[in-house]
Protein backbone atom coordinates (compact mmCIF):
# COMPACT_ATOMS: atom_id res chain seq x y z
CA UNK A 1 0.00 0.00 0.00
CA UNK A 2 1.66 3.23 -0.72
CA UNK A 3 2.10 5.95 1.70
CA UNK A 4 0.01 9.39 1.24
CA UNK A 5 2.10 12.14 3.15
CA UNK A 6 -1.31 14.52 4.21
CA UNK A 7 0.06 18.42 3.28
CA UNK A 8 0.77 20.28 6.41
CA UNK A 9 0.18 23.84 4.72
CA UNK A 10 -3.01 22.18 3.13
CA UNK A 11 -2.77 23.77 -0.24
CA UNK A 12 -5.15 21.36 -2.40
CA UNK A 13 -7.41 19.70 0.16
CA UNK A 14 -9.58 18.73 -2.69
CA UNK A 15 -6.93 17.19 -4.59
CA UNK A 16 -5.95 15.21 -1.51
CA UNK A 17 -8.87 14.05 -0.54
CA UNK A 18 -9.72 12.97 -4.31
CA UNK A 19 -6.20 11.07 -4.05
CA UNK A 20 -6.68 9.36 -0.49
CA UNK A 21 -9.98 8.41 -2.34
CA UNK A 22 -8.47 6.43 -5.37
CA UNK A 23 -6.21 4.56 -2.96
CA UNK A 24 -9.81 3.06 -1.82
CA UNK A 25 -11.68 2.70 1.03
CA UNK A 26 -8.58 2.47 3.60
CA UNK A 27 -5.22 4.28 2.77
CA UNK A 28 -2.01 4.41 4.94
CA UNK A 29 -0.86 8.01 5.52
CA UNK A 30 1.78 10.00 7.24
CA UNK A 31 0.86 12.99 9.17
CA UNK A 32 2.50 16.24 9.79
CA UNK A 33 5.81 15.03 12.08
CA UNK A 34 6.21 11.69 10.35
CA UNK A 35 3.69 9.47 12.16
CA UNK A 36 2.16 6.97 9.98
CA UNK A 37 -1.79 6.32 10.51
CA UNK A 38 -4.51 4.80 8.22
CA UNK A 39 -7.14 6.92 6.60
CA UNK A 40 -10.96 5.38 6.07
CA UNK A 41 -11.81 7.02 2.73
CA UNK A 42 -15.25 6.23 1.66
CA UNK A 43 -18.54 6.45 2.87
CA UNK A 44 -20.08 3.03 4.22
CA UNK A 45 -16.69 1.85 5.71
CA UNK A 46 -16.41 4.83 7.48
CA UNK A 47 -19.87 4.21 9.00
CA UNK A 48 -18.84 0.84 9.68
CA UNK A 49 -16.01 1.80 11.52
CA UNK A 50 -17.40 4.23 13.80
CA UNK A 51 -19.90 1.68 15.11
CA UNK A 52 -17.28 -0.84 15.43
CA UNK A 53 -16.11 -1.89 19.16
CA UNK A 54 -13.01 -3.49 18.19
CA UNK A 55 -11.93 0.25 17.43
CA UNK A 56 -11.20 2.32 20.71
CA UNK A 57 -9.75 5.87 21.53
CA UNK A 58 -7.76 4.43 24.33
CA UNK A 59 -3.86 5.66 22.97
CA UNK A 60 -2.38 3.06 25.15
CA UNK A 61 -3.28 0.16 22.20
CA UNK A 62 -1.75 2.44 19.39
CA UNK A 63 1.48 0.36 18.55
CA UNK A 64 3.42 3.11 17.86
CA UNK A 65 2.32 5.22 21.27
CA UNK A 66 3.50 1.47 23.41
CA UNK A 67 7.13 1.81 21.28
CA UNK A 68 7.66 5.92 22.56
CA UNK A 69 7.50 6.87 18.84
CA UNK A 70 5.31 9.91 19.25
CA UNK A 71 6.96 12.72 21.09
CA UNK A 72 5.31 14.84 23.50
CA UNK A 73 6.24 17.59 21.48
CA UNK A 74 4.81 16.27 18.27
CA UNK A 75 2.46 19.26 16.71
CA UNK A 76 -0.86 17.04 16.81
CA UNK A 77 -0.20 15.84 20.04
CA UNK A 78 -2.95 17.90 21.66
CA UNK A 79 -5.54 15.77 19.29
CA UNK A 80 -3.94 12.09 19.35
CA UNK A 81 -3.74 12.60 23.72
CA UNK A 82 -6.07 15.64 25.19
CA UNK A 83 -6.34 14.21 28.34
CA UNK A 84 -9.06 12.02 29.57
CA UNK A 85 -12.67 13.41 28.40
CA UNK A 86 -15.67 11.76 26.57
CA UNK A 87 -13.10 12.08 23.14
CA UNK A 88 -10.84 9.62 24.91
CA UNK A 89 -12.74 7.09 26.68
CA UNK A 90 -15.02 4.52 25.55
CA UNK A 91 -17.93 2.33 26.75
CA UNK A 92 -19.88 2.46 29.92
CA UNK A 93 -17.44 5.97 30.63
CA UNK A 94 -17.58 7.45 27.77
CA UNK A 95 -21.77 7.03 28.25
CA UNK A 96 -20.90 8.74 31.59
CA UNK A 97 -19.41 11.64 30.35
CA UNK A 98 -21.39 12.07 27.02
CA UNK A 99 -24.59 12.19 28.37
CA UNK A 100 -24.21 15.11 30.62
CA UNK A 101 -22.90 17.11 27.90
CA UNK A 102 -26.57 16.19 25.66
CA UNK A 103 -28.25 16.57 27.95
CA UNK A 104 -27.17 20.21 28.17
CA UNK A 105 -27.45 20.08 23.98
CA UNK A 106 -30.69 18.49 23.51
CA UNK A 107 -32.40 19.61 20.07
CA UNK A 108 -35.82 21.64 22.55
CA UNK A 109 -33.13 23.00 24.60
CA UNK A 110 -30.85 24.40 21.84
CA UNK A 111 -34.17 25.39 20.51
CA UNK A 112 -33.97 28.16 23.88
CA UNK A 113 -31.03 29.87 22.84
CA UNK A 114 -32.32 31.28 19.44
CA UNK A 115 -33.39 34.57 20.80
CA UNK A 116 -29.78 34.72 22.21
CA UNK A 117 -28.15 33.73 19.16
CA UNK A 118 -30.24 36.41 16.98
CA UNK A 119 -29.14 38.86 19.29
CA UNK A 120 -25.64 38.06 18.38
CA UNK A 121 -26.36 38.00 15.25
CA UNK A 122 -27.87 41.57 14.93
CA UNK A 123 -25.02 42.88 16.68
CA UNK A 124 -22.80 41.45 14.22
CA UNK A 125 -24.28 42.54 11.45
CA UNK A 126 -24.60 46.31 12.94
CA UNK A 127 -21.05 46.13 13.58
CA UNK A 128 -20.82 44.85 9.66
CA UNK A 129 -23.07 48.15 8.37
CA UNK A 130 -20.90 50.86 10.26
CA UNK A 131 -17.37 49.65 8.93
CA UNK A 132 -16.11 52.19 5.83
CA UNK A 133 -17.98 51.70 2.83
CA UNK A 134 -16.20 50.21 -0.12
CA UNK A 135 -13.28 48.63 1.81
CA UNK A 136 -13.09 44.58 1.89
CA UNK A 137 -13.95 43.23 4.88
CA UNK A 138 -12.72 39.72 6.41
CA UNK A 139 -16.11 38.21 6.97
CA UNK A 140 -14.33 35.20 8.72
CA UNK A 141 -13.09 37.67 11.51
CA UNK A 142 -15.73 40.06 11.78
CA UNK A 143 -18.57 37.97 11.91
CA UNK A 144 -17.66 34.21 11.34
CA UNK A 145 -15.72 34.10 14.11
CA UNK A 146 -17.28 36.15 16.60
CA UNK A 147 -20.74 34.27 16.56
CA UNK A 148 -19.73 30.94 17.38
CA UNK A 149 -17.26 31.83 20.04
CA UNK A 150 -19.82 34.32 22.27
CA UNK A 151 -22.54 31.23 21.69
CA UNK A 152 -20.37 28.50 23.47
CA UNK A 153 -18.96 31.15 25.66
CA UNK A 154 -22.43 31.83 27.27
CA UNK A 155 -23.26 28.36 26.87
CA UNK A 156 -20.20 27.46 29.13
CA UNK A 157 -20.12 30.70 30.98
CA UNK A 158 -16.33 31.71 30.03
CA UNK A 159 -15.70 35.51 30.57
CA UNK A 160 -15.41 37.22 27.27
CA UNK A 161 -12.04 39.03 28.45
CA UNK A 162 -10.93 35.43 27.95
CA UNK A 163 -11.34 35.43 24.47
CA UNK A 164 -8.00 36.53 23.01
CA UNK A 165 -6.10 34.34 25.03
CA UNK A 166 -8.13 31.47 23.59
CA UNK A 167 -8.16 32.39 20.51
CA UNK A 168 -4.47 32.67 20.33
CA UNK A 169 -3.87 29.40 21.90
CA UNK A 170 -6.57 27.59 19.98
CA UNK A 171 -4.57 28.93 16.79
CA UNK A 172 -1.44 26.77 17.96
CA UNK A 173 -3.30 23.90 19.28
CA UNK A 174 -4.68 23.04 15.64
CA UNK A 175 -1.92 24.46 13.78
CA UNK A 176 0.51 22.04 12.21
CA UNK A 177 2.97 24.85 12.03
CA UNK A 178 3.36 25.60 15.89
CA UNK A 179 7.25 25.06 16.71
CA UNK A 180 7.51 22.11 18.53
CA UNK A 181 9.58 23.58 21.47
CA UNK A 182 6.31 25.57 21.96
CA UNK A 183 3.64 22.66 22.03
CA UNK A 184 4.10 21.57 25.65
CA UNK A 185 3.75 25.15 27.00
CA UNK A 186 0.98 25.95 24.86
CA UNK A 187 -0.53 22.48 26.41
CA UNK A 188 0.21 23.70 30.13
CA UNK A 189 -1.26 26.96 29.20
CA UNK A 190 -4.22 25.82 27.89
CA UNK A 191 -4.70 23.37 30.86
CA UNK A 192 -3.98 26.25 32.97
CA UNK A 193 -6.95 28.76 31.68
CA UNK A 194 -9.29 26.15 31.81
CA UNK A 195 -8.61 25.01 35.13
CA UNK A 196 -9.04 28.56 35.86
CA UNK A 197 -12.72 28.50 34.22
CA UNK A 198 -13.28 25.64 36.16
CA UNK A 199 -12.37 26.50 39.50
CA UNK A 200 -14.16 30.67 39.10
CA UNK A 201 -17.61 28.59 38.60
CA UNK A 202 -16.84 26.07 41.30
CA UNK A 203 -16.83 29.51 43.46
CA UNK A 204 -19.26 31.17 41.89
CA UNK A 205 -21.92 28.71 39.90
CA UNK A 206 -23.82 30.02 37.11
CA UNK A 207 -26.90 28.87 34.72
CA UNK A 208 -24.14 27.39 32.51
CA UNK A 209 -22.84 23.81 31.31
CA UNK A 210 -19.58 23.87 33.19
CA UNK A 211 -21.44 25.01 36.24
CA UNK A 212 -23.81 22.04 35.80
CA UNK A 213 -20.46 19.65 35.08
CA UNK A 214 -19.11 20.36 38.77
CA UNK A 215 -22.88 20.38 39.87
CA UNK A 216 -22.96 16.48 38.72
CA UNK A 217 -19.42 15.82 40.05
CA UNK A 218 -21.19 16.49 43.21
CA UNK A 219 -24.11 14.74 42.97
CA UNK A 220 -22.53 11.94 42.13
CA UNK A 221 -21.36 11.45 38.76
CA UNK A 222 -18.08 11.33 39.95
CA UNK A 223 -16.30 13.26 37.17
CA UNK A 224 -13.32 13.87 37.86
CA UNK A 225 -11.58 17.61 37.81
CA UNK A 226 -9.22 16.63 34.86
CA UNK A 227 -12.71 15.07 33.43
CA UNK A 228 -14.78 18.12 33.82
CA UNK A 229 -11.43 20.44 32.43
CA UNK A 230 -10.92 18.53 29.52
CA UNK A 231 -14.69 18.43 28.33
CA UNK A 232 -14.63 21.95 28.89
CA UNK A 233 -11.70 22.65 26.50
CA UNK A 234 -13.28 20.05 24.12
CA UNK A 235 -16.56 21.62 23.95
CA UNK A 236 -15.12 24.78 23.49
CA UNK A 237 -12.71 23.66 20.66
CA UNK A 238 -15.40 21.86 18.60
CA UNK A 239 -18.11 24.54 19.56
CA UNK A 240 -16.86 27.48 17.79
CA UNK A 241 -14.29 26.01 15.01
CA UNK A 242 -16.63 23.81 13.36
CA UNK A 243 -19.57 26.87 12.67
CA UNK A 244 -17.07 29.56 12.15
CA UNK A 245 -15.74 26.76 8.95
CA UNK A 246 -19.23 26.15 8.23
CA UNK A 247 -20.57 29.65 8.10
CA UNK A 248 -17.39 30.56 5.97
CA UNK A 249 -17.72 27.61 3.70
CA UNK A 250 -21.31 28.41 2.42
CA UNK A 251 -20.59 31.93 1.70
CA UNK A 252 -18.16 30.57 -0.27
CA UNK A 253 -20.08 27.97 -2.08
CA UNK A 254 -22.65 30.24 -2.86
CA UNK A 255 -20.52 32.93 -4.14
CA UNK A 256 -19.02 30.59 -6.53
CA UNK A 257 -22.14 29.24 -7.24
CA UNK A 258 -24.08 32.27 -8.31
CA UNK A 259 -27.09 30.76 -10.02
CA UNK A 260 -28.00 28.60 -6.60
CA UNK A 261 -27.01 31.88 -4.54
CA UNK A 262 -29.93 33.44 -6.65
CA UNK A 263 -32.63 30.91 -5.92
CA UNK A 264 -31.78 30.98 -2.31
CA UNK A 265 -32.27 34.51 -2.26
CA UNK A 266 -35.14 34.19 -4.62
CA UNK A 267 -36.49 31.61 -1.84
CA UNK A 268 -36.76 28.64 -4.28
CA UNK A 269 -34.41 26.80 -2.64
CA UNK A 270 -33.92 26.40 1.62
CA UNK A 271 -31.40 27.50 4.02
CA UNK A 272 -31.14 24.01 5.39
CA UNK A 273 -30.29 22.23 2.01
CA UNK A 274 -27.58 24.83 1.62
CA UNK A 275 -26.41 24.11 5.15
CA UNK A 276 -26.38 20.26 4.79
CA UNK A 277 -24.92 20.47 0.98
CA UNK A 278 -22.27 22.74 2.63
CA UNK A 279 -21.37 20.21 5.47
CA UNK A 280 -21.25 17.54 2.88
CA UNK A 281 -18.72 18.83 0.10
CA UNK A 282 -17.07 21.60 1.46
CA UNK A 283 -17.18 19.91 5.49
CA UNK A 284 -15.58 21.89 8.51
CA UNK A 285 -13.75 19.12 9.30
CA UNK A 286 -10.93 17.50 7.04
CA UNK A 287 -9.70 14.86 9.12
CA UNK A 288 -10.49 13.64 12.77
CA UNK A 289 -7.57 12.25 14.89
CA UNK A 290 -7.88 9.06 16.20
CA UNK A 291 -8.85 6.23 16.94
CA UNK A 292 -6.97 2.60 17.17
CA UNK A 293 -7.70 -0.67 15.89
CA UNK A 294 -7.82 -3.53 19.15
CA UNK A 295 -7.46 -6.36 16.30
CA UNK A 296 -6.98 -7.07 12.74
CA UNK A 297 -9.89 -5.25 10.87
CA UNK A 298 -11.34 -6.00 7.26
CA UNK A 299 -11.72 -2.60 5.04
CA UNK A 300 -13.04 -3.40 1.86
CA UNK A 301 -10.34 -5.70 0.41
CA UNK A 302 -7.73 -4.10 3.08
CA UNK A 303 -7.05 -4.84 6.55
CA UNK A 304 -6.61 -2.03 9.39
CA UNK A 305 -3.75 -3.98 11.71
CA UNK A 306 -4.28 -4.60 15.20
CA UNK A 307 -2.20 -1.67 17.49
CA UNK A 308 -2.61 0.68 14.40
CA UNK A 309 -3.89 4.16 13.85
CA UNK A 310 -6.34 5.25 12.32
CA UNK A 311 -8.29 8.48 11.23
CA UNK A 312 -11.31 9.32 9.70
CA UNK A 313 -11.48 11.60 6.40
CA UNK A 314 -14.27 13.22 6.53
CA UNK A 315 -13.30 15.65 3.41
CA UNK A 316 -12.72 12.40 1.29
CA UNK A 317 -15.43 10.43 2.05
CA UNK A 318 -18.14 13.46 1.52
CA UNK A 319 -17.88 13.10 -2.29
CA UNK A 320 -17.41 9.35 -2.45
CA UNK A 321 -19.51 8.60 -5.64
CA UNK A 322 -19.95 5.20 -4.46
CA UNK A 323 -22.49 6.97 -1.85
CA UNK A 324 -23.65 10.37 -3.35
CA UNK A 325 -23.69 9.10 -7.26
CA UNK A 326 -21.79 10.63 -10.44
CA UNK A 327 -22.60 14.17 -9.17
CA UNK A 328 -20.52 13.84 -5.59
CA UNK A 329 -18.22 16.21 -6.50
CA UNK A 330 -20.47 18.54 -7.58
CA UNK A 331 -21.97 21.45 -5.33
CA UNK A 332 -26.46 20.96 -5.12
CA UNK A 333 -27.83 22.63 -2.20
CA UNK A 334 -31.20 21.11 -3.62
CA UNK A 335 -29.56 17.04 -3.65
CA UNK A 336 -31.96 14.98 -2.19
CA UNK A 337 -31.43 12.47 0.13
CA UNK A 338 -28.17 14.08 1.95
CA UNK A 339 -27.55 11.49 3.93
CA UNK A 340 -23.76 12.56 5.39
CA UNK A 341 -21.86 11.96 8.55
CA UNK A 342 -20.19 15.33 8.60
CA UNK A 343 -20.81 15.21 12.26
CA UNK A 344 -19.53 12.22 13.28
CA UNK A 345 -21.92 9.20 13.09
CA UNK A 346 -23.07 6.30 15.67
CA UNK A 347 -22.26 6.51 19.71
CA UNK A 348 -19.52 9.48 19.16
CA UNK A 349 -21.88 11.76 16.88
CA UNK A 350 -21.06 15.30 17.90
CA UNK A 351 -23.56 16.43 20.75
CA UNK A 352 -23.57 19.98 19.16
CA UNK A 353 -24.50 19.02 16.03
CA UNK A 354 -28.19 21.12 16.61
CA UNK A 355 -26.32 24.00 17.95
CA UNK A 356 -24.24 24.10 14.89
CA UNK A 357 -27.19 24.08 12.53
CA UNK A 358 -28.86 26.54 14.35
CA UNK A 359 -26.09 29.03 14.38
CA UNK A 360 -25.59 28.66 10.81
CA UNK A 361 -29.40 28.89 9.82
CA UNK A 362 -29.73 32.13 11.70
CA UNK A 363 -26.71 33.76 10.90
CA UNK A 364 -26.46 33.01 6.98
CA UNK A 365 -29.67 33.79 6.17
CA UNK A 366 -29.30 37.52 8.08
CA UNK A 367 -26.24 38.08 6.18
CA UNK A 368 -27.66 37.70 3.03
CA UNK A 369 -31.23 39.63 3.50
CA UNK A 370 -28.91 42.94 5.42
CA UNK A 371 -26.24 42.39 2.57
CA UNK A 372 -27.94 41.27 -0.37
CA UNK A 373 -24.71 42.31 -2.71
CA UNK A 374 -22.25 40.86 -0.83
CA UNK A 375 -19.79 39.18 -2.87
CA UNK A 376 -15.98 37.76 -3.08
CA UNK A 377 -13.43 40.97 -2.60
CA UNK A 378 -10.53 38.46 -4.47
CA UNK A 379 -10.95 35.31 -6.88
CA UNK A 380 -12.26 32.11 -5.16
CA UNK A 381 -8.70 30.56 -6.46
CA UNK A 382 -6.77 33.18 -4.17
CA UNK A 383 -8.72 32.26 -0.86
CA UNK A 384 -5.73 29.52 1.16
CA UNK A 385 -6.41 27.18 3.73
CA UNK A 386 -4.46 27.68 7.17
CA UNK A 387 -1.87 24.96 8.02
CA UNK A 388 -4.88 22.62 9.91
CA UNK A 389 -4.51 19.26 9.19
CA UNK A 390 -8.07 18.55 10.84
CA UNK A 391 -10.18 21.80 10.15
CA UNK A 392 -11.24 22.76 6.65
CA UNK A 393 -10.52 26.42 7.93
CA UNK A 394 -9.83 29.65 5.22
CA UNK A 395 -7.14 32.01 6.73
CA UNK A 396 -9.51 35.05 5.88
CA UNK A 397 -12.33 35.44 3.72
CA UNK A 398 -12.27 38.72 2.24
CA UNK A 399 -15.42 39.96 0.71
CA UNK A 400 -17.58 42.93 -0.34
CA UNK A 401 -20.58 43.99 1.75
CA UNK A 402 -22.15 46.02 -1.16
CA UNK A 403 -25.15 48.30 0.33
CA UNK A 404 -27.00 46.86 3.02
CA UNK A 405 -30.60 45.98 2.55
CA UNK A 406 -32.78 49.65 2.62
CA UNK A 407 -29.39 51.98 1.95
CA UNK A 408 -29.23 51.52 -1.84
CA UNK A 409 -29.49 54.62 -4.12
Amino acid sequence: MTRIALDPFVTDLDGESATLRAAGPLAEVELPGGVHVYAVTRHAEARALLTDSRVVKDINVWNAWQRGEIPMDWPLIGLANPGRSMLTVDGADHRRLRTLVAQALTVKRVERLRAGIEALTNASLERLAALPAGQPVDLKAEFAYPLPMNVISELMGVDAADHPRLKELFEKFFSTQTPPEEVPQMMADLGTLFTKIVDSKRANPGDDLTSALIAASEDGDHLSDEEIVNTLQLIIAAGHETTISLIVNVVEALQTHPEQRKKVLNGEIGWDGVIEETLRWNTPTSHVLIRFATEDIEVGDKILPKGEGLIVSFGALGRDEEQYGPTAGEFDATRTPNRHIAFGHGPHVCPGAALSRLEAGIALPALYERFPELDLAVPASELRNKPIVTQNDLHELPVELGCPFGHGN
